[in-house]
């Protein structure tokens, strides 16, 4: 397999148009509800303006929900609440329209597409269509090996990168993106421990569930033990996510910045998708530019992430169970503010 050059996405991707977001802001100044009144849905309007490069923005009536699927080594050691190999059930949940994100997708009309990147089950189980991008079966023990090879975290970053370019090509105007995982935050804490320079017990959360404390603190003992084996490799992301990540993990940073690069609009959900975003903020600076957090889910290392990336969650209602849940229930506030922003009329 060819080499990829990270470096390239950061001539690649730009800022959404600040020209148009000045023609946005002088807009909104014509509006009828004074300035403030509105409070952060102007600010989103005019987000969405410069990501589409259009004033009056357009309404965001394409969204499409994606949700990445794995399992994780790490969920061996008690870590979750989750059984150890229990994502395939998280995923036929989401197929069935029984999971959380499902419910709320179907809900706001939006399609829920799931992509099994290391489900630890056979694929014959699964619709081809969700495992058509699967790198293996399950990630690697973080806490003791590398979660994958070399190669596998390549071949997961480009499938998150093709994935981007599907929904582009297809006409998706926005993305929810989040996460079906078992042993998921656990690779997330490390990776922003690694990435935030924070001891374990920093970015140590209570998982989706909520774990008791002996759980927790085997998890802060694997994040720790993760750490000591990325802090030797945090000048090379990919290296990273190989080592402490997880397909599912390295096939969202891909997604994310060929997201940024197609100038398409992210929301993001929890801790897992926070993380990934950190990553690849390490590629391209610029790349966050492109994402709204959601929601807060309470988790410290999604706190410390989303602080690194300057971003300030829409909503904060203490939702933990992932799925894309939170970035879903922010779905509407966003398409709200573009409604508002195109349809208010001018004063005269």
């Amino acid at each position: 397999m060819s080499g990829l050059n990270l470096d390239d996405f950061a001539t690649l991707i730009e800022r959404p148009d600040p020209g148009v977001r000045r023609d946005a802001e002088e807009r909104r100044t014509r509006l009828g509800p004074p300035a403030g009144a509105l409070g952060r849905l102007d600010e989103l309007g005019e987000w969405l303006a410069a990501a589409q490069g259009a004033v009056p923005v357009k309404p965001v009536d394409r969204p499409k929900a994606l949700v990445f699927a794995g399992d994780h080594g790490v969920a061996e050691l008690g870590v979750s609440r989750g059984p150890a190999g229990g994502a395939v059930e998280l995923v036929r949940a989401a197929l069935d329209g029984t999971s959380c994100g499902a419910v709320l997708a179907r809900r706001a009309g939006v399609e829920l597409r799931v992509v099994d990147m290391a489900v630890d089950c056979d694929p014959g189980e699964l619709p081809e269509e969700v495992t058509r991008f699967r790198v293996r079966r399950g990630s690697g023990r973080i806490d003791r090996e590398d979660a994958l090879t070399a190669e596998e975290a390549e071949q997961a970053f480009r499938a998150g990168m093709a994935i981007a370019d599907e929904e582009a090509d297809s006409g998706t105007d926005l993305v929810v993106l989040g996460d079906l995982s078992v042993g998921g935050t656990t690779a997330a804490g490390a990776l922003i421990g690694a990435l935030c320079g924070t001891d374990a017990s920093v970015v140590t959360g209570r998982g989706a569930f909520g774990i008791d404390d002996l759980a927790w603190m085997r998890k802060c003992a694997a994040i720790r033990d993760a750490l000591r084996r990325a802090r030797p490799v945090l000048g090379d992301q990919l290296a990273l996510l190989a080592a402490t990540g997880g397909a599912d993990l390295a096939a969202m940073t891909g997604f994310l910045l060929q997201s940024a690069v197609r100038r398409t609009p992210v929301i993001l959900d929890g801790v897992v998708t926070a993380a990934c975003g950190l990553v690849a903020q390490r590629v391209a600076f610029r790349a966050p530019d492109w994402w709204v957090a959601g929601q807060a889910s309470g988790d410290p290392a999604q706190a410390k992430a989303l602080d690194r990336m300057a971003l300030n969650p829409l909503l904060d209602h203490g939702v933990t169970v992932g799925e894309g849940t939170g970035a879903l229930l922010a779905l509407p506030l966003v398409q709200a503010a573009a409604a508002l922003a195109a349809e208010l009329p001018e004063r005269s």
